[in-house]
């Protein structure tokens, strides 16, 4: 079985006139006019998860986000109400199970959960498009989930990367031959080296994928501890946390997503989560965009002094200082009190200009800290809690 699509090695200008007709198409005619090319997402607006969650409680279920095709309903933490449309690979996770190896003739034993949120469904409905046949295991319950994995000749495991452990090392406990098993793909969280390398012990050869219950797969691997591939599907932007507004090459921001889906047309949704674009392509021969991993959350909200200060607002801080490329709140305590610093991106010299700013937009006294452009780390911290 091959593992590459025509679609993964496609050059960057015919993927991205493909990518724009399939935005365009999904786009009030008013909006899609102005959008001419990918780089014009900038002047969409970033949605983030707490406004869907107001926009979903204002107007069940979706927000007002027009959909179609919709066959399936989920719902996770928040809450947040998720739909799950009819076509084949729906959340596209397929292109994740290929670079596995996983389609047909095997036999994935699918742990995500089936119980209102959607992560079973995504793999299920991969793992069947791709050709092979699934065991709706859910998560728990090892010692039958061994009982059946060594019964239905299961050589596959789907769900999350410390569970496929519990599974195997209660088979070593009953004395279960789960040898069968040989591939794997997780998500959900961490794959730590020790854990891959414990399954490629056992002969396991075992990948991750990052996605999420709104937009589905983002980014997969190709090729164990390589930086993963942005999935065919989706538009994915690096934007400084707090703002739309994309980073500089390389450096770290928040991974925003634009699903290429007309049946749930989110566009520019926030993860939250923190990650970098790294240069050149992957050497499987996929040529999209590879993504450097989870690097941490851009929700970085801190409590200071009994009041929230948000990225959001860092951001308005900066828009109101034509001469500050950046900012950066750091919070420390002296043991009594909570102090904060704001490191200030700027040729100027003199700080008190910038004070009553502050105070305006975070309704706090700060330390104004100027530094030179450029010396603030690239690393999407906005917001620093050193307490």
């Amino acid at each position: 079985m091959s593992n590459l699509d025509p679609r993964e090695t496609r050059s960057a200008d015919a993927r991205e006139a493909d990518q724009l007709a399939q935005l365009q198409a999904q786009l009030a005619p008013d909006v899609a006019a102005q959008i001419a090319s990918l780089a014009d997402l900038v002047k969409l607006p970033v949605l983030r998860k707490s406004e869907l969650s107001k926009a979903q409680s204002a107007n069940p279920p979706f927000g007002g986000i027009t959909t179609k095709g919709i066959t399936r309903l989920f719902q996770s933490p928040g809450p947040i109400y998720e739909p799950g449309g009819q076509g084949a690979d729906w959340w596209r996770f397929g292109s994740a199970l290929r670079a596995a190896n996983i389609g047909a003739g095997d036999v994935v034993q699918n742990t995500f959960s089936y119980h209102f949120t959607p992560a079973g469904a995504m793999f299920e409905s991969a793992a069947i498009a791709v050709g092979a046949q699934v065991f709706a295991a859910g998560p728990g319950q090892t010692e039958l989930q061994v009982r059946a994995a060594a019964d239905l000749g299961v050589t596959a495991y789907a769900g999350t990367p410390d569970y496929l452990g519990a599974i195997l090392a209660k088979a070593d406990e009953m004395g279960v031959d789960l040898s069968r098993i040989k591939k794997a793909l997780v998500s959900g969280g961490p794959l730590f080296p020790p854990v891959r390398q414990a399954y490629a012990d056992r002969g396991i050869h075992c990948l991750q994928c990052y996605g999420t219950a709104d937009v589905g797969n983002i980014a997969y691997e190709t090729i164990a501890d390589a930086p993963m591939v942005v999935d065919e599907g989706v538009l994915v932007e690096i934007v400084t946390p707090g703002t739309g507004d994309p980073v500089a090459p390389g450096e770290i921001g928040e991974v925003v997503v634009t699903p290429l889906n007309p049946d749930y047309p989110l566009i520019r949704f926030a993860t939250g989560d923190l990650s970098a674009f790294v240069p050149h392509t992957s050497a499987c021969g996929r040529t999209n965009k590879r993504l450097a991993g989870w690097k941490g959350r851009a929700d970085q909200a801190t409590k200071i002094k009994g009041m929230f200060v948000r990225p959001e607002q860092v951001a308005d801080l900066v828009s109101r200082m034509p001469t500050v490329a950046r900012a950066r709140v750091e919070v420390t305590h002296d043991g009594q009190r909570d102090e904060m610093t704001i490191k200030l991106e700027t040729q100027e010299t003199d700080s008190k200009p910038f004070e009553a700013i502050t105070n305006e937009v975070l309704k706090l006294n700060a330390n104004i800290h100027l530094v030179a452009p450029g010396e603030l780390p690239r690393d999407g911290v906005v917001i620093a809690d050193l307490r």
